[in-house]
């Protein structure tokens, strides 16, 4: 198992240095001068060609990536094109805990809902509750998180005054990160109960499960002993998907509700052509994405002993 993760962990190295490689490119072709962005367009070419040469933008493009993955291989990201050029792990720091908030809240109204609702609605095919829970899971597919938030701040904050619209100096944390988290969570949460009634439905039309039954053994306890447990790889699946989702898929939400996490942080880094933020949040992200994927990969030798005789 270890040998495994090990593996894995190591298989990350050339998976950032393609994303870094990829991301320097675009920011190579994409219109706009982070030194024009930064100082205006009055000041003169010397100005403009010192500012660049000061942090290392004319030199050609390898030169750059290279002398970057060199400093991220030190732990260093970079210093940001902002007037204080304060470093942009600082910056990261700073902003990544709200994001975590952000993310574990919409997590668990995720998990708390598509669990039960996939379930029950497997459980209960056919019936009432099995179509209402597939048509709210349609919505919550259909809807893009932007309109969602949108709708979610008319409603409970412009009209209702429930929850605050954005959150700022003065505004609980804990009120504030609600109507995001729910813009967040609610496709996720979508997501995962059709997936869960999808594998829910295959596992209790399986020979085993009529066979228990037929032993006399309870419904309810064949569900939960048997049914549940069977069904979780393909949701763990989409679970892990989903959770990449929440932690990298914040740019929008953050946006919308000026919540300042690391969304927001590399929104501002687009607009500004500041290619240190872009690159420092991209490289979190990808990294957030791969461990992840990797918990998932461990999550699956729990549940399916199968596979972990085959990492053993």
């Amino acid at each position: 198992m270890w040998k495994y993760i090990i593996k894995r962990l190591l298989a990350l190295i050339p998976v950032i240095a393609g994303v870094i490689l990829i991301v320097y490119l675009i920011l190579n072709i994409v219109p706009g001068d982070p030194a024009r962005t930064a100082l205006g367009d009055e000041v003169s070419a010397e100005v403009l060609h010192d500012w660049r040469e000061e942090r290392g933008l004319n030199d050609h493009i390898l030169v750059r990536y290279v002398r970057y993955l060199g400093g991220l291989v030190r732990g260093d990201f970079g210093n940001s094109f902002s007037p204080m050029q304060t470093p942009v792990i600082d910056d990261i720091m700073a902003s990544f805990p709200y994001t975590v908030l952000l993310a574990v809240v919409a997590m668990g109204i995720t998990f708390i809902l598509a669990f039960p609702l996939g379930i029950f609605a497997a459980v209960k095919q056919n019936t009432w509750f099995d179509s209402i829970s597939m048509l709210i899971s349609l919505v919550g597919v259909s809807m893009p998180v932007f309109w969602l938030g949108m709708l979610l701040l008319l409603w409970f904050s412009l009209g209702l005054g429930w929850f605050p619209s954005v959150y700022g100096p003065g505004t609980s944390v804990l009120r504030a990160v609600v109507l995001p988290a729910v813009s967040l969570g609610f496709s996720a949460m979508a997501s995962m109960a059709r997936t869960t009634r999808s594998s829910m439905l295959e596992v209790v039309r399986q020979d085993y499960i009529r066979t228990a039954r037929a032993k006399g053994i309870g419904y309810a306890k064949v569900i939960r002993r048997h049914a549940i447990r069977n069904s979780l790889i393909p949701t763990l699946t989409i679970a892990g998907i989903q959770i990449g989702n929440l932690l990298t898929g914040t740019v929008i939400v953050e946006q919308i509700f000026a919540w300042p996490g690391i969304g927001r942080l590399m929104i501002r880094g687009i607009l500004a052509n500041d290619y240190p933020v872009v690159l420092g949040c991209m490289v979190l992200f990808t990294l957030i994405f791969a461990i992840v994927n990797l918990v998932v990969d461990l999550a699956y030798a729990y549940v399916d002993p199968r596979i972990r005789a085959q990492y053993s």
